[in-house]
């Protein structure tokens, strides 16, 4: 089948209409489940240290990420727009996510995720999914830059094994709290954290299909143990040691083998309402970079598939994800561009792989837990650290700096800015205002007027009859552009006594420029001039016509504008 037949047009799709139904709708082979259940295997192996690594990043033990990974994965999976799309913890998040587990605790945490899959749902049953492609492309990078600096920052304190029992919210004061605690180095946890970044960069150069992190991860878990064991005053920091965790009067030595168990996230009864107010900026801010950095990767799943996704149907998908994740103890997900990328290179053929993926991190909980408690601090400190770099595009970033428009560098470099050295929620709303003016302003710089006072003086003109000229308008004529569009109607010359005004190339007026509009009819008509209207197009023409401005007797309406200039002339 064509990539052409099995696409779903994100226009005219419902968002139920869901990848799997679309996979199981062409028919699903036994070869196809092989595919599946062999990319799912690999993509599980490849989310359980990352999904570890992001869920203490965020500042919550462990085991909240895997339950994220597995009830978001599947859920998402089973639900979403995008056959190849992998859901659950990423590094975006974490510079969310952090500050609100460090005011609210792993109950806040919960709630803001919950409230953000309902505002996904809502987004994609509002058929909004589309719009996210005209975020601008320096919006987006200057957050992924910003949250990569951020997350490689936090990473220090485990590299390197300082003494900081917890770093602060604000960027400058973890800067202070690091540079404080540059005594406290501890030698293992550096030979630890290196030893584990020459695996992760040394391993797929030799081509092996196991996964990078996997071997890396558990080659130095295993290390470290054997010279632990040979040598106890070489001691690191591992998760058995940094989160203990007690479940119904049993402690486990980190993450416990326990399996996700259904809860309320705000505890019992329901949330207070200062609760959902005090944590819906965050809400909204986790729901928009979710959604962005979803889509952003199911695109790129369609460039290297050939397939198209349903962006309202991921939404939805996305935002149902979001709401059972925590109802299981999970924290926010979003589609993971690193984790989709290998599971389509393992040949994964449609969203079952990230079910089966969902379904191996379920495994490892039940059947691993107690290896897991070995896995050194400082080695997932350098695998997110590698994260952070993958997610920098720092090129892109020093591209942009380089040949992008001023207006683009100064929105790339606050977005940037702000990601850093404040938070997520202001960089996200700030971001989409500046948005939202560098596309209204690009806008109305399309818009041209001209006023031609007798024709036939420059190639193309028309010839303009004695007493009339014409007033020509290209583009838009929406709140942007409007006034300065028509303002010059009062500046022009008073000699002609009939002004054709040709709206044949303007394809859409607002309700702003209707106002100017009729502001500079009524001048022209205290002024003692007839107007002739050539040519609205069918969208403008609809809009002047509920405003009664076709019906006006100071107006005469012509189809075109030779029809104009005639009737001008008469």
């Amino acid at each position: 089948m064509t990539s052409s037949s099995s696409s779903v047009s994100s226009s005219s799709s419902l968002p139920d209409a869901t990848a799997l139904r679309r996979v199981v709708a062409r028919g699903y082979r036994w070869a196809d489940l092989q595919a599946d259940l062999f990319a799912g295997v690999v993509v599980g192996i490849v989310a359980l240290p990352l999904s570890m690594a992001l869920a203490i990043g965020a500042g919550v033990p462990p085991q909240h990420g895997l339950y994220t990974a597995v009830v978001a994965g599947a859920a998402t999976a089973l639900l979403g727009g995008c056959k190849f799309q992998v859901t659950g913890p990423t590094a975006a998040f974490v510079v969310i996510l952090a500050p609100i587990a460090s005011q609210y605790g792993l109950q806040g945490l919960l709630t803001a995720g919950f409230l953000a899959g309902l505002a996904l749902v809502l987004l994609g049953f509002a058929r909004l999914g589309s719009l996210i492609r005209f975020v601008p492309y320096p919006v987006t990078t200057g957050f992924t830059t910003g949250i990569a600096v951020v997350i490689a920052t936090i990473q220090v304190k485990d590299v390197l094994g300082l003494g900081i029992e917890h770093l602060p919210d604000r960027y400058v004061d973890k800067l202070a709290a690091l540079w404080a605690a540059r005594g406290t180095i501890q030698p293992e946890e550096a030979v630890v954290a290196a030893a584990t970044l020459a695996l992760l960069l040394g391993v797929p150069r030799l081509g092996v299909r196991i996964p990078a992190p996997l071997v890396a991860v558990g080659t130095v878990s295993v290390a470290v143990a054997a010279l632990h064991a040979a040598f106890p005053a070489f001691d690191v920091a591992t998760i058995g040691s940094r989160f203990p965790t007690t479940v119904d009067g049993v402690e486990y030595a980190g993450i416990p083998p326990v399996l996700p168990r259904p809860a309320l996230p705000w505890g019992a009864g329901l949330p207070s309402w200062a609760l959902i107010e005090a944590l819906l900026p965050s809400a909204f801010a986790i729901a928009m970079l979710g959604a962005i950095e979803s889509l952003l990767s199911a695109v790129i799943a369609d460039g290297l598939t050939g397939k198209r996704h349903d962006p309202n149907a991921e939404l939805v998908g996305l935002g149902v994800g979001n709401l059972l994740a925590p109802l299981f103890g999970g924290i926010a997900a979003t589609g993971a561009l690193a984790r989709t990328a290998t599971n389509i290179r393992s040949g994964a053929r449609s969203p079952l792989a990230a079910v089966v993926h969902a379904a191996v991190v379920l495994l490892a909980i039940a059947l691993l837990a107690p290896l897991v408690a070995y896995v050194p601090m400082a080695a997932l400190g350098a695998l997110l650290l590698l994260v952070a770099w993958n997610m920098s595009e720092v090129h892109h970033f020093v591209g942009l700096l380089r040949i992008a428009p001023k207006s683009d560098v100064a929105v790339l470099l606050t977005c940037f800015l702000l990601t850093v050295w404040f938070d997520m929620v202001v960089a996200v709303t700030v971001g989409f205002l500046l948005a939202a003016i560098l596309f209204m302003r690009r806008m109305a710089e399309l818009t041209e007027a001209r006023l031609v006072l007798d024709g036939g003086n420059e190639a193309g003109e028309p010839t303009l009859p004695p007493g009339v000229s014409l007033y020509q308008i290209n583009g838009p004529l929406f709140f942007g552009a409007a006034r300065t569009a028509l303002d010059a109607l009062g500046a022009t010359n008073t000699d002609f006594r009939v002004l054709v005004l040709d709206l044949s190339r303007v394809p859409v007026v607002d309700a702003t420029g209707i106002v100017a509009l009729r502001s500079a009819l009524d001048g022209l008509h205290r002024a003692g001039k007839r107007v002739v209207l050539a040519g609205p197009l069918p969208r403008p023409d609809d809009a002047l016509a509920r405003a009664g401005l076709l019906d006006d007797p100071r107006v005469v309406v012509a189809p075109d504008l030779p029809s104009a200039l005639r009737a001008a002339e008469r």
